[in-house]
This record gives structure tokens, sequence and C-alpha cells, in this order.
């Protein structure tokens, strides 16, 4: 019989996963192999009947440079019963299937490496290799080497923050952006300095104190105080949408705030306007201070998941597809592919980077201590210093309450 490959999709989409993809059906195609397409994420390797599909060259062309995911995506995560029980091994019999390759961010890599320790278990022969997949760049790939779909959110997210800043100029008015990142800062901290937001809220920012929304809402009153005592009368505030995954539930719920949870047990964020909340909030703190200024809230997230990939993204894509075969016909399995910044093919085991206790794979944050980034916090952003005082008695009492470094005990 035919030797042949299966490829999922897990999570959510990300700008390249057609380009990986296709890739990878290319090459295995001229190789010998058949390749079999699994919709609905991991669900089909616990179903009796899985829905997938055979992938053939014209279907890899003319999908490999567009955007969103021709699989089918799913957040499905087995569990213990389902590995004892369920686990379709008839599907790689009846197909011959020699490598399983998932495509996805730190959960599925999670459940990758569960997978890859229960066939081991089993003695199963049955190669499986990840590659990691995140607009969140919050997988920990060494050398600080980017997630496949970052660069093309963070372009496309740029674009974006780029026109509400130019609104704030043309009409003197104030924007809250909430931008995705569920876990890490990268995608508002980008997206901010690249457009020169004078205050980006990160959770990594709130390293020596607990992030609440009173802090978040002084921090954006100090940019809008300090921008005025320089006689600027317009902005922006961009919010990493995963502090608010920090918040207290009495909090939330003092927002009038109710989660529904994805089949991981996170806060399903994109179902609540995270830039409305705090927009909401702030304008209430300004009218409680006597401001007339104009706020308006801009959510960007499912925008940025299913474009079109850039440059970046098509051939980085390009030659991890291209990666995934040459660490099989190495042997290699049960493992991470990665291009290092030399331009060679890696390998990072699942096992290595999980955590001993909980078993996943902790996110990579924002490095708050790099220069790149301190020089974001000291250089470009705006925000009230101790010399600030005096000017901003004019519009707050209390200037000490909005002063950047002390709200956070740095």
């Amino acid at each position: 019989m035919q030797k042949s490959i299966v490829i999922l999709t897990g999570g959510g989409p990300a700008p390249g996963m057609n380009t990986v993809v296709g890739t990878i059906t290319k090459v295995f195609l001229r190789n010998g192999y058949r390749v079999l397409g699994l919709n609905g994420g991991y669900k089909g390797l616990f179903s009796p009947d899985p829905n997938f599909e055979e992938l053939d060259f014209f279907l890899a062309d003319s999908i490999f440079n567009r955007g969103g995911s021709h699989l089918v995506m799913s957040r499905f995560k087995p569990t213990q019963e389902d590995f004892d029980k369920n686990f379709n091994l008839k599907f790689f019999q009846d197909n011959n299937i020699k490598l399983l390759v998932t495509i996805g961010g730190d959960d599925t890599a999670s459940t990758a490496n569960r997978i890859a320790k229960f066939l081991h278990d089993k003695d199963y022969h049955i190669a499986n290799i990840h590659v990691p997949k995140t607009i969140d760049n919050d997988l920990p790939l060494p050398q600080n080497i980017a997630t496949f779909g970052y660069q093309s959110a963070k372009g496309e997210g740029t674009t974006i923050g780029a026109t509400i800043y130019e609104d704030a100029r043309t009409n003197h008015t104030w924007f809250v952006v909430s931008a995705m990142g569920r876990s890490a800062g990268h995608l508002a901290l980008s997206i901010g300095y690249t457009n020169h937001y004078p205050m980006i809220v990160i959770p990594e920012m709130f390293n020596k104190t607990n992030i609440t929304g009173e802090k978040i809402i002084n921090m954006a009153v100090s940019a809008i105080i300090k921008r005025k005592i320089l006689g600027i009368e317009y902005g922006a505030i961009i919010i990493s949408e995963g502090v608010f995954e920090e918040l207290s539930s009495e909090e939330l719920q003092s927002y009038g705030v109710k989660f529904t949870y994805d089949q991981h047990g996170h806060p399903e964020l994109g179902k609540v306007s995270k830039a409305q909340m705090f927009n909401d909030m702030l304008e209430t703190r300004l009218k409680q201070l006597g401001l007339d200024i104009k706020s308006r809230p801009v959510e960007i997230g499912y925008e940025v998941r299913c474009i079109t990939p850039h440059a970046y993204d098509l051939v980085y894509c390009t030659e991890l597809g291209m990666g995934v075969y040459k660490l099989f016909t190495e042997g290699i399995t049960g493992c991470m592919v990665y291009m290092d910044l030399n331009g060679n093919v890696k390998s990072l085991y699942l096992k290595d980077m999980q955590d001993p206790v909980t078993g996943k794979i902790p996110p990579r944050g924002v490095n708050i201590h790099q220069d790149k980034v301190r020089m974001i916090f000291e250089l470009i952003m705006h925000y009230i210093t101790p010399d600030d005082y005096e000017a901003a008695k004019k519009y707050v009492k209390d200037p000490e309450t909005y002063d950047f470094k002390k709200i956070l005990n740095w």
C-alpha cells in the first residue's frame, strides 16, 4: 500500500496556514507519498469516522499563497478517556500513515506532545512533527524566532493602527484600541510602537504589581494629560487583550462582563469588546475629572487572522513545510520544526518545552528588559513623571496617581 501522511490544523487561523499545508503536500507528493488533510483538528483522530480529504498538487497550488485555512480548524482537546478508548489507530493503519503533521499554537502543540508520548508508549510507529503557528508570537522558540503568522498580522495591524492614529490627529480625538494577544503583548506592542502611540499597555509591564482596570485607566489618563501639557490634543492608547485575562472575576463582574470558555478553558475574549469596555471606563474617568475629551473604541482582532500572508510568512512557511520533510527523512519525531537564524532546519522537542507540573508549553512573553523594549517605554510613550506634577495640577489634583512608573511600581 502507498505510504501516506496526514495533516491537521488546530486552534485559530493565522496567515500562512495554507502555505505550510500546500508546501508539505507538494514536497511529499513528489517523493511518492499520499497526503491526507484532516478536517476538524484533533477531533478526527478520536472519531470512528474522521472527516478527511486527499490533497493533490492542484489543490495545494491553489491554496499555498492564500489566507485562512483550507482544512477546517478546531479547538477540540482530547481527554484521557479519549486517548484510552477513542484513538483511531485503524485510520492510520488503513491508510498506511507514517507521519502526523500538526499545525497550531501552544494548545495544539501541548496536545501534539501528548500524542507523541502516547504513540511512543503504545509502540505505534507513526512519526509526529508540529509546526508552530500563532499571531500572538507566544511559543518559546529559540533565539526569539517568530512564530509563523505573527509578522503578517503585525503588518496588517500596523496598517490599521496607522489609520486610527491619522483619524485621531485629523479630528483631535483619542482612540482606545485593543489588540489580540491572549497571554503575551507582542502584537499590541508592535502595533503601538510602529505607530508611535503615546500609551501601550501589555501584561508583561505588570511585573511588579497586579493588573487592575483602575491602573490601566490611570495610565491612559497619564498619556492624555502629558500630551495636553505638550500641547497635543490627540492620540491613541493600545491595550493587549492579555491584560483582560488577568483582571479579577470580581472586577470583571463590576463591569458587567460575563465570559464563555473554549475547550481549553480559556475565556473567549473575542466575544467581549475589550476596547469598548476600557473606553467606557476612560470616558467615565475623564468626565469625573472634568476633562472634555472625545474617545472612541477600536478592536483589532479577527481582522488580522485570515489575511493573505505577507512575503515574510510566505517565505518562512514554505521553509517550515520543507523542513517537515527534512526532519521526517532524518527519522526525527515528537518535535517542533523551526528555522534558525542561520537558515538551518532545527527540531525542538516538545517534551523539553513542557512545564513538568502542568504538562503545557509555557507561553513566551515580551522581554521588557531588552533595550529595544525599554526604549519604547522611555523614548516613545508619553506619560506623567515627577517633572510634570506642577503642570499636571491644571488638570488633576493628584498627579502622582497618574505617574506611569509609580502605577507599575517601577
